[in-house]
Parts: structure tokens; C-alpha cells; sequence
């Protein structure tokens, strides 16, 4: 840039005051749909000793958009997903799912599908940090502008826009990208789900009053400070920051939470009573409390050498009088005089009667497990770092998805990551599953983004970035299966978002010509396979993409069977009375044909009255 070129333009003075302003009442700057603006009711209020009448204050988070945002969410979509055998591995069988396209159209999609059935949601989103890429959900595009989806050209590319810091909307944006997800995500969460967020200081107290408006203030789990690297920022000019957040929010209030115990935890218990080494030590917890209230059968004496001690006034013992005996007898309290009275405390032990490390409670600082080694086990598996910058470590993964939730240890369930990146989420997954013989589904949701012509993951031969996450699944799952020879799904199935497998036609009755009646004969498009139109009726009926699919040519005919009899398909032609007795035979509960596959009207009539007659309970369909 030439910084000795004359301006030849007279000075801008509205953004020269609006500079002036900003500086002075910081608070008065907000953001509108034309940009950055002075709120001038709130300047009013700075210049005025009382109170200024205005705009009905009220306790929300508001935003240019943020209507718009809403709308979004509630928009239906007349997009499908299309499979791609050739990307996925043991497709037939796998129950985890790799999902190509933008996460905001998928997450539609898997809304009947997968409603209350996801135990778990990570994700990653962009930070805001000024040079991110977010979501252009303003951005339409024609069909023929769609076909990057299939692979064919990459203006999809488009869907993804830069946010710089010094954008108008630059908060506004953001959230307005970030609310439609989380709102359809909620939908898709089970009643004792919880939802893990990734985020830094840029938007994390913004992201908490969203997500306080969608999941609920009282579903408010916690903010988790993570200690990311162990650098101390030599060359930063203020704080050195170590550390980014991440928020945890569940579907409804959550009664306990456990999870693996830290190092430090472990290193906590006290292991030099010789008695105690077969259980692995102990640390001592108060027994009583004074969050909880008085309560008249928890407010017993405690018998202790000639005394009889109560609760604190305004306080409660933690346990009955029953368990308390029975724990004194077991030495297993600690009882202590102090200057305030006494003190008296339970052992915990660290591991159970069976030798178990047993669990604990999540603690608000993750600090044992850094940033670098997520870059060092990417390298690992890639052999070049530099192919993605900053991938999650598993490590720190595994530890939240691994929470034990109301007591429940469910290690089959759905893990859900639609910014899924690198897909370290699904190599968490694998690992999890490998340590414990756990049955733990991912599916991952990223959108094709494009690499850089000029780095390392171009140059390595991945043109976006679902390449780098699909290869990675394959070779975490390599590495797992050689190092553990664990007996778990290594497989995944990949999809990707398409437009609709029907015809886009749409004439007035008075446009009808007899050429162009040819085009109603059939209304899928030509180049849709059978398996486009299987993963179309899965979504349509509601079920998960995950379930067993099966092929079997049944009276000439080819079929596929989801689930054993829970659906079977046919899109073949000359489909006639004797396919119905056939398949009959083997009760389906739902099926599902092609309008135009009938050998003729009448077939179609009778195949659904054979139908009722020979299988009542099968559920006929036709598209």
C-alpha cells in the first residue's frame, strides 16, 4: 500500500465524531443492521442527571438479526442427504455416521430422525477472533450453484464468509449463526443430554446468554477454564493467555454428574495409612452442610468423647443417623476440635472394595492435558503438523465425554460434533469405546471447506477439509485397532448434503404441453442411484441413518432391509401381486415403493390390498 497517495476527499467529520463519541462513552456504542451506531437513548442518559424515558428496558440479549436467526431455525429445508460408498468404510454394517455439508441444512434433516437421541453434543465453532470464516446463512443459491455438494464444482465455497473485528456486525453475525444451530441441536438432545461448547473471550459471555435463552438459565451446568498450553507468551504485549472456556449446558436439570478423577485428584488422597493402602487412600469431605437447610431428621446428636455435637445453626448432617453409626464404627470419620467447635469430616476413598479408581466430581480448571497434544498426535497419525492447526486433544475429549450422568454409566449412546473439523471427536469416540468396550456412535457434521492452495493440507493432496477428517477416522481407527485389537466399530458412513432426489418442476396448467408431459411419467431426478432414495425414505420416516441395511433380491426384485423388518424398500419397476406375496412373508413394518414402479394401476391396488390381507401391520408408502 502506498501511504504517501493523497486522500484528494475532504474530511469524513461524521466518522471523525462518531470516533469522538466511542471514545468517551464506550458503553453508547452498539451494533444495527447498517453497522456499528451510537445509541442515542443511552447517550441521553449519560447527559441527563435523571432518568431519560425511552425503550421499555427489559433482561434479554438482543441483536441486529436476531429475529431473522429464529426464522432460520424454523425454516424447513428440501434438502437430503446422498451416501458416498466409496468415501465410507463397512458402510452396510457401521453405525457411525461422517455428514458433509453446511451443519445448519443437516441439522434439519436429522431433526425426525434423531429427536431426543443424542446423549452428547461437542462442538467447536469458530471463536470470533476476527479472521474466522462463519456461516453466510443469507446466501442463496440456485440449484446449479449446488453441485459442489456432489463433488462437481466448489462455489460452496461461498457459504463460508470472513468476519473481521472491524465489520459492522461483527457480534451480530456471529450470534445470528450461532442461534439457529443450538436451537435445533437442543430438539435433538436426550432428557439428561449435556451440550460441550469450545469457546475463547470473544464471545463466551455472548454465547452464555444465548444459550441461556435456548437451553434454559437452570440447565446452566458450568463454565469450564481449560489451561490450553503451558507457554508463558513471551512475546505477548499484556497477559499471556493460556486458557479458553468451555460451557456446558444440559437438556433438563441435571441431579450429578461424575467423571474420571484427575491426577491431581488422585494425587490428593492420602496414601500413608498402611490400613487404607488396599483401598487406595482417602481424602476427607465435610458432613455437613448449610446449602441445603434445616431438615428435622438430618439434625441429630453426635456422640464424641462425653459430648453430644449438633449441626450449625442453619444446617443439616449430609447423611442419616443410621449411616453415620455405621461409618463411625468403620472408622471411617474424622473428628477434630477447633476454635469454632469441631470438625467433623468422612473418609473418601479412592478406590472401591474391588480395587476400581472410582469417580469423582468434574472440576472447573482442566489443566492436565494442553493444545500441543493435539498438534502431536495429529502429526502422528499424518505425519505433518502443519496439515491442521490446533486439532482438540482426544485426551481432553475422552474426560467430558466420558461424564457418568445421574448416576447412569451409559457407554452406548450418540455422540454428536457438527463443527467437527479434524474429527477428533470421532477419534475420542473410538478410543473411549477401545478402553472400555463401550458402543458409543458418532456422527460428525463438517462443511467441505476449502484448504489453501499455498499450506501443507493442499500440498498433502486434501482439497477441503472433510478429506483431512475422513482420512483421519481411518487412520485413528488403524492405530486403535493395532495397539488394542479391541473388537469395536471402526466403521463410518459418509453423506452428503444434496438438493432434493425430485424433479424441480413447477408449470401452470396453462404451460402443459404434450412434450412436456413425458417429464411427470417419473418424478426423481436421472441421476439418483437407489441408494440416494433409500437414505431420502430413512429421513422421511424418521429413522437413524445408522441402523443395519441389508440387500436381498426378493421375486426378481432388488430390496433393501433396514433393521431386519423394520423397513424394506424397492425402487425397481414391474412391481406386481406375486412381489407382494412375497414380501408379505416376511411382515415389514413399513414399505415403501416408487409411484411410477407399479407394473400398472391395478397392481398398485391390489399390492395394497394383498398387503392388508396378508401383513395388517405393514405401513405402505410411495413416492
Amino acid at each position: 500500500m502506498n501511504t504517501d497517495r493523497l486522500d484528494l476527499s475532504s474530511p469524513d467529520l461524521v466518522s471523525e465524531n462518531y470516533e469522538k463519541l466511542a471514545a468517551l462513552f464506550p458503553n453508547c456504542v452498539t451494533e444495527t443492521t447498517q453497522g456499528k451506531a451510537i445509541d442515542f437513548d443511552l447517550l441521553k442518559q449519560e447527559l441527563n442527571h435523571a432518568v431519560v424515558d425511552g425503550n421499555k428496558e427489559r433482561y434479554r440479549l438482543e441483536w441486529p438479526g436476531k429475529r431473522e436467526a429464529i426464522v432460520t431455525a424454523n425454516l424447513p429445508t428440501t434438502k437430503t442427504l446422498r451416501p458416498v460408498r466409496e468415501d465410507s468404510v463397512d458402510f452396510d454394517n457401521t453405525e457411525n455416521l461422517y455428514i458433509e455439508g453446511d451443519n445448519l441444512e443437516v441439522l434439519k434433516l436429522l431433526q425426525e430422525s434423531y429427536l431426543g437421541k443424542i446423549k452428547m453434543i461437542y462442538i467447536d465453532p469458530p471463536y470470533n477472533t476476527g479472521g474466522d470464516f462463519i456461516y453466510n446463512d443469507n446466501f442463496f443459491q440456485e440449484s446449479d450453484d449446488y453441485k459442489f455438494e456432489s463433488g462437481q464444482i466448489d462455489e460452496y465455497n461461498q457459504r463460508l464468509i470472513v468476519n473481521p473485528d472491524t465489520a459492522g456486525r461483527y457480534h451480530s453475525d456471529w450470534l445470528s449463526m450461532m442461534y439457529p444451530r443450538l436451537k435445533l441441536s437442543r430438539n435433538l438432545l436426550t432428557s439428561d443430554g449435556l451440550i460441550f461448547i469450545s469457546i475463547d473471550e470473544n464471545e463466551v459471555f455472548n454465547l452464555k446468554r444465548v444459550c441461556d435463552e435456548i437451553f434454559g438459565s437452570v440447565n446452566y451446568v458450568e463454565c469450564v477454564v481449560w489451561k490450553k498450553r503451558y507457554g508463558a507468551g513471551g512475546g505477548t504485549k499484556g497477559f499471556a493467555k493460556l486458557h479458553e472456556y468451555l460451557l456446558v449446558y444440559s437438556k433438563t436439570p441435571i441431579e450429578n454428574i461424575e467423571a474420571k478423577l484427575s491426577p491431581e485428584q488422585i494425587e490428593a488422597y492420602d496414601k500413608t495409612d498402611e490400613k487404607l493402602l488396599i483401598r487406595g487412600g482417602y481424602v476427607t469431605q465435610p458432613i455437613a452442610t448449610s446449602s441445603k437447610g434445616e431438615r428435622e431428621n438430618l439434625m441429630y446428636g453426635i456422640k464424641h468423647d462425653g459430648e453430644i455435637i449438633y449441626p450449625k445453626k442453619g444446617s443439616r448432617w449430609l447423611w442419616s443417623e443410621q449411616k453415620f453409626l455405621e461409618a463411625y464404627a468403620n472408622n471411617e470419620i474424622i473428628i477434630n476440635k477447633n476454635k469454632e467447635g469441631y470438625s467433623i469430616r468422612f473418609k473418601q476413598y479412592l478406590k472401591d472394595e474391588n480395587g476400581i479408581i472410582r469417580n469423582g466430581k468434574p472440576l472447573t480448571i482442566k489443566t492436565d492435558v494442553f493444545n500441543q497434544e493435539g498438534t502431536k498426535e495429529f502429526a502422528e497419525l499424518f505425519g505433518n503438523k502443519g496439515i491442521f492447526d490446533f486439532p482438540k486433544p482426544t485426551k481432553y475429549l475422552k474426560y467430558f465425554l466420558s461424564f457418568i450422568i445421574n448416576n447412569l454409566n451409559s457407554k452406548d449412546h450418540i455422540i454428536l460434533d457438527f463443527f467437527s473439523g479434524s474429527a477428533s471427536t470421532a477419534d475420542a469416540v473410538m478410543q473411549l469405546n477401545a478402553e472400555d468396550s463401550g458402543r458409543r456412535k458418532y456422527i460428525m457434521v463438517q462443511i467441505p471447506e476449502l484448504t489453501n492452495e499455498d499450506g501443507e493440507a493442499f500440498k498433502a493432496g486434501y482439497k477441503n477439509i472433510c478429506e483431512i477428517g475422513k482420512e483421519r477416522i481411518r487412520k485413528a481407527a488403524h492405530k486403535i485397532k493395532s495397539e488394542t485389537r479391541a473388537n469395536i466399530d471402526f466403521g463410518f458412513r459418509v453423506y452428503r448434503l444434496s438438493d432434493s432426489n425430485m424433479q424441480d418442476v413447477f408449470y401452470r396448467p396453462q404451460d402443459y404441453k404434450q412434450e412436456t408431459l413425458d417429464i411427470f411419467a417419473d418424478n426423481l431426478k436421472p441421476d439418483r442411484m437407489p441408494d440416494d432414495l433409500l437414505a431420502q425414505v430413512m429421513l422421511d420416516w424418521g429413522l437413524p441413518l445408522s441402523l443395519k441395511i441389508e440387500q436381498a433380491t426378493i421375486s426378481g426384485k432388488h430390496a433393501f432391509k433396514v433393521a431386519e423388518n423394520s423397513l424394506y424398500v424397492c425402487f425397481d419397476k414391474g412391481i406386481d401381486e406375486e412381489f407382494a406375496k412375497a414380501i408379505a412373508v416376511d411382515k415389514p413394518l413399513r414399505i415403501v415403493f416408487r409411484d411410477s414402479g407399479f407394473k400398472d394401476d391395478t397392481a398398485k391396488t391390489n399390492v395394497r390390498q394383498l398387503l392388508k390381507q396378508l401383513s395388517p401391520e405393514t405401513e405402505m408408502k410411495v413416492f
